[in-house]
């Protein structure tokens, strides 16, 4: 599978660049985002750049590889990089909800903290409402930015089947909790004592109510707690969430959308693309990952399934013995004379036995021969069905570069692994005769 060199997907600039600060790996799960952003922190480090991987994938594949016991909200640096052009190479996994504490914690005195933490609301919405993760992702993006500690910062986007939540949810949580809903919920408070409670019994009776039967009135009583004590913060999240916003549509950002050569996977990768260009995103190009290959590509698999079948039918080699294509030396011809079997005097008396017919020794040899074109057509199908996807992606969107992977034989757990992604990452132009 060959790509125009126009189309290919330099990596190594990419990563060399030191105006490039921000790489963001997105794509539908189960394509090797969390491998390809590893592979590219490791090769990136390894050619000199101060590196953190931010992984917001629940799979904890990310530290086995990296030889690091567990990942934390606290990046901590991967041992075994090649140094020897000054990089390094830091890991993390996102922790939202000590992501969110810790904004609790930054943005609000001791006491008002304590009460915004031990919120049973709070600890609801910090684990897991909806958009949550995605938008601590772009808070502690934005936090490693601004510390300045990192000239380049690989993201893992977490694994949604919506294409680009984790643009979206931070918009989303962000109007909720700057919104009009939460605004009324303050309100009483607000107002203060008597004339608070008068408003909320009178201009908020219906909807209170209505909220108190559907949620519950010790959940109600617990969001507007919350909401008070949030007061003072609502409108910085909007802000960093504007803020971040602004920061991945800078030139310094480069997203790389990851697919599989499977149907589904570049769909979900073209609208990727689309989304980007119509948020004003930064597009480096797309990585397609496991890509097969064959050693013996000029072998159809027409001609691998024919060559079966005429073994099959005994069409290519005889069934007697010896060497393929040899008849039976011992078969009588019209110029051989005819062969006297009567054992000379000083010679053993011949056994009358027939030698071990060797045919069942032939027959396992062909039959595992076609067996193995068999396995050759399928592979030559698998990679004729992958060249029609992609090509059917690339007349789409022909603008955008590819990098090709091909696909290794076992999964990557360490980081000779990961260098192995990084190298056919950085000559992806082609997947190698041999890949798998």
């Amino acid at each position: 599978m060959t790509l125009d060199a126009s189309a290919l997907l330099e990596v190594d600039p990419l990563i060399d660049d030191p105006a490039t600060r921000i790489i963001v790996c997105c794509g539908a799960g189960g394509v090797g985002k969390t491998t390809t952003a590893a592979a590219l922190g490791v090769r990136a480090a390894e050619r000199g750049r101060k590196v953190v991987v931010l992984t917001i994938d629940p799979a904890r594949r990310l530290a086995q590889s990296m030889g690091i016991d567990s990942l934390d909200n606290v990046p901590r640096r991967v041992k075994g990089i090649e140094d020897a052009a000054g990089g390094e190479l830091h890991a993390m996994m996102l922790d939202m909800k000590r992501t969110f504490d810790e904004i609790v914690e930054a943005h609000a005195d001791a006491e008002r903290a304590r009460a915004i933490l031990e919120n049973p609301f709070y600890q609801s919405l910090s684990a897991g409402f909806a958009g949550t993760q995605e938008y601590m992702a772009m808070e502690k993006l934005g936090q490693l930015r601004a510390r300045e500690e990192w000239d380049l910062i690989v993201v893992d986007t977490p694994p949604s089947r919506s294409a680009l939540d984790f643009l979206d949810a931070p918009k989303r949580l962000g109007s909720f909790l700057d919104g009009k809903f939460i605004k009324l919920l303050m309100a009483p408070a607000k107002m203060g004592g008597r004339a608070g409670m008068k408003f909320l019994n009178v201009g908020m009776s219906m909807m209170t109510g209505t909220l108190g039967k559907l949620l519950g009135g010790q959940l109600l009583r617990d969001v507007q707690t919350f909401v008070t004590a949030m007061d003072t913060m609502f409108g910085g999240f909007r802000t960093r969430a504007d803020a971040t916003y602004r920061l991945l549509q800078a030139p310094g950002t480069a997203f790389l959308v990851v697919a599989a050569p499977e149907t589904d996977a570049l769909r979900e990768a073209a609208y990727f693309v689309e989304r980007l260009a119509a948020e004003e995103m930064p597009l480096a190009g797309l990585v397609l990952n496991r890509v097969h290959g064959s050693g013996a590509a000029r072998l159809s698999a027409e001609r691998a399934l024919a060559a079966a079948e005429n073994l099959d039918e005994g069409r290519i080699v005889d069934q007697g013995s010896g060497k393929a294509g040899v008849r039976d030396a011992t078969a009588a011809s019209p110029e051989s004379p005819p062969v006297d079997h009567t054992p000379a005097d000083d010679q053993a008396p011949v056994d009358d036995r027939a030698p071990a017919d060797p045919a069942p020794a032939d027959d396992t040899t062909q039959q595992l021969t076609a067996g193995l074109l068999r396995l050759h057509a399928e592979r030559m199908q698998v990679l004729a069905r992958e060249q029609r996807t992609r090509d059917r992606f690339t007349a789409l969107h022909p603008e955008v570069a590819v990098a090709q992977v091909a696909a290794l034989p076992g999964d990557v757990h360490d980081l000779a692994g990961l260098r192995a992604i990084g190298d056919r990452l950085a000559t992806g132009g082609a997947a190698p005769a041999g890949a798998v």
